[in-house]
């Protein structure tokens, strides 16, 4: 295939830039591409172009490698834009999110993607993304936009709403499923579960997401539909044989292992469907996980982020990428980092290959045909030169899709809030929240986030 030229926005997160890099650099499709390299953190660029160029060098990528601190030097001509960021300190900011509602009365799960904790986290997400957005409209209007950042059914929603810039956003929220599947499966595939397992969406316990998510991939095939972090289970098959695994699986409740998602665990035997984020991300988006007085977070046993733990990661993995970059670590173990998914998407594209993603948000465009066209659905799809194009699914079970439309429905407010800053429209837009059940409450959050984090919010 014909070398390609790449974008990365934000390639310094300590986080999500070394799994990217490692990831394009070593795949062949895309050696002697152009890698131009952006983020506004001048020495955590610095550290990225150095395991950049340690990577390109020790795998023989033969890639052009370039980096700035302003967009706008290397987007002209990009095929691909990547795009992860977070407007900064990110902790610091989320646990205001959380604990702002929280002086008022409300108790919000976890306030990352859902709840009035979304609303402002899109709030300031929103304007840098359509930032860029305007500049890859003038600069490289024909690219794509490969979205990594939360929360992003809305962040990908903004664009597809306020521009003509393609845009597909990616989650490994899948992988959650597969491991879901190899837990209640385990004595059918002789699968090993730790005791106590749980699958929550917390960067800590990524090591034991992804051991579960191999082992369930080793065995079966499953087909996801939904909205991110909002995903459920449609089919189960085992890999071998083609059977349908869903009556085992739904067998297996009778003995699922008790710290299992609960949450998820009970939804199950409801609905008849398995929903598959995890319990962290699924009670973002339900009425039913914050109850001040049942507190079903205690039942659960769901736990909140912990912002302290997860911001120690972080600067852990910041200097373990200083140390790559200056060669006292080697870069040879980045070679087996697990793919987030650009690397396939880019090689699919640029190279028409015809490649099956198991996991893309895009717009629904009738792929759910019980959810509206415009939806930032997340689906599976054919990617190929022609772009990314959703299987179609038909419809989902009526109480799903109706806990997905009021979602979506929401979504569409909250992107509409996020671009334009109307007050007024935010207001509304908290009271149609799944968690507000009361408008005093919904107006003093409101009127402390907004003073909070004026900084944040240019469009207010």
């Amino acid at each position: 295939m014909p070398a390609t030229t790449i974008v990365i926005i934000g390639a310094g997160s300590a986080s999500f830039g070394p799994t990217t890099l490692a990831t394009i650099i070593r795949d062949p499709r895309l050696r002697g591409s152009s890698l131009s390299l952006v983020d506004l953190d001048e020495a955590a660029l610095a550290s990225v172009v150095g395991v950049a160029e340690r990577m390109n060098a020790a795998w023989g990528a033969e890639m052009h490698i370039r980096a700035s601190s302003n967009r706008r030097d290397v987007l002209p001509g990009a095929q691909f834009v990547i795009v992860s960021i977070e407007a900064p300190p990110r902790e610091e900011l989320w646990r205001k999110d959380w604990e702002i509602p929280l002086k008022h009365g409300l108790r919000q799960p976890y306030g990352e993607n859902g709840g009035p904790g979304g609303l402002l986290h899109t709030c300031r997400q929103v304007p840098p993304f359509m930032a860029i957005v305007r500049d890859m409209e003038e600069l490289c209007p024909d690219a794509w936009l490969i979205n990594f950042s939360n929360p992003l059914p809305r962040i990908t929603r903004a664009i597809t709403k306020y521009s003509r810039i393609k845009t597909v956003g990616k989650c490994h929220q899948i992988d959650v499923g597969y491991g879901l599947v190899a837990v209640l499966l385990r004595d059918r595939y002789g699968i090993d579960v730790p005791d106590g397992v749980n699958l929550h969406s917390d960067p800590v316990n990524t090591g034991t997401i992804r051991a579960l998510a191999k082992a369930g991939r080793d065995h079966v095939h499953i087909k996801s539909a939904g909205l991110n972090h909002f995903i459920w289970l449609l089919d189960v098959r085992d890999k071998e044989t083609g059977a349908d695994l869903y009556p085992a699986l739904r067998a297996a409740l009778a003995d699922v292992p008790p710290t299992l998602e609960p949450f998820s665990m009970d939804l199950f035997r409801i609905f008849n469907y398995c929903p598959i984020p995890g319990d962290t991300h699924l009670v973002e988006y339900l009425h039913l996980a914050h109850d001040p007085l049942a507190k079903p977070w205690e039942r659960y046993a769901i736990p909140l982020y912990n912002w302290g733990d997860n911001e120690a990661a972080r600067v852990y993995l910041r200097n373990m990428m200083t140390n790559m970059a200056q060669g006292s670590v080697p870069v040879e173990g980045m070679k087996e980092a697990h793919s987030e998914g650009a690397a396939e998407l880019i090689a699919a594209i640029a190279g028409d290959e015809n490649y099956y993603d198991e996991a893309v948000n895009i717009p629904n465009r009738g792929a759910i045909s019980n959810l509206p066209d415009e939806t930032i659905v997340e689906i599976p799809a054919l990617v190929n030169g022609m772009g990314v194009q959703g299987v179609h699914l038909g419809e989902l079970p009526q109480p799903i899709a109706a806990l997905l439309r009021r979602e979506a429905d929401l979504v569409e407010m909250v992107v509409d809030t996020a671009v334009t800053g109307d007050r007024q429209l935010a207001l509304q837009t908290l009271l149609l929240d799944p968690m507000i059940n009361d408008i005093g409450r919904a107006r003093v959050i409101l009127d402390e986030y907004l003073t909070v984090f004026a900084a944040y919010l240019p469009q207010f």
